[in-house]
């Protein structure tokens, strides 16, 4: 069966902005599975419900981990393709005689789970990760200019984790979101009473929930947004 891994920070998106429920009917629309990690559950559930912060964040998605709308991907080869993913990527450039850390465990269990199980596309809002996935030169290209020093690169090591993660597709909480757009999960916030008010309703909508979840950490850009706003208005 098809399905789709999740990161921490799409999840965490949609909670915050009020949106976790769209999970159960992209879910159907989809018609596969939706997965999270062991350690992407420890960054939503567990260590929340050991403070005060965000407790009642993690009660939300526990509910859709208890539901199996969420479930555990677990396994000794996953946690294997994970640390020997973590290696490659963590070892891959260096700065001034030292190996520069890109990536933490959760994000790279993510990616290990998806490619173990042969997933659809890896859900993750990381603009580190999606780089290195789908345009891994760039991330080399991004890091010079922010460290603003020459970056060596281990080609061993930056080859094998091309080849690797190669044909996986990234996709983050804005696409998934404007699909719920798309296929009218959002229609319950455009009634005929609210257009009355708003006449641009459907455009504020989207303008809405895009922005909500890019100022909740999705990388996507100004300009992205404008676009995906231009093509959807025009449509309807």
């Amino acid at each position: 069966m098809k399905s789709l891994v999740f990161d921490t920070g799409p999840i965490i998106s949609m909670t915050m902005n009020n949106l976790l429920w769209l999970l159960e009917p992209l879910k159907t629309n989809f018609n596969g599975e939706f997965y999270i990690t062991e350690a992407v559950k420890r960054e939503l559930v567990d260590k929340p419900l050991q403070t005060k912060k965000f407790k009642f964040e993690a009660l939300q998605v526990l509910k859709y981990i208890s539901k199996d709308t969420l479930k555990i991907a677990s396994s000794n080869d996953i946690e294997k393709k994970a640390y020997h993913l973590l290696h490659l990527a963590n070892n891959s450039f260096r700065a001034k005689g030292h190996y520069i850390k890109v990536v933490h465990y959760g994000e790279i269990e993510a990616l290990a789970a998806a490619l173990i199980l042969g997933s659809s596309a890896l859900v993750t809002d990381e603009r580190t990760i999606r780089h290195l996935v789908e345009k891994p030169d760039q991330e080399f290209e991004r890091l010079r200019k922010k460290l603003h020093t020459q970056i060596e690169i281990n080609n061993d090591n930056f080859n094998q984790f091309k080849k690797e993660v190669a044909g996986l597709k990234v996709i983050r909480s804005v696409e998934l979101v404007t699909i719920a757009y798309e296929i009218g999960l959002l229609d319950l916030y455009t009634t005929e009473k609210e257009k009355k008010i708003l006449p641009d309703l459907k455009k504020t909508l989207l303008e809405s929930v895009l922005w909500g979840v890019k100022l909740q950490g999705c990388a996507v850009s100004t300009e992205e947004i404008d676009d995906i706003i231009k093509l959807e208005t025009k449509k309807s």
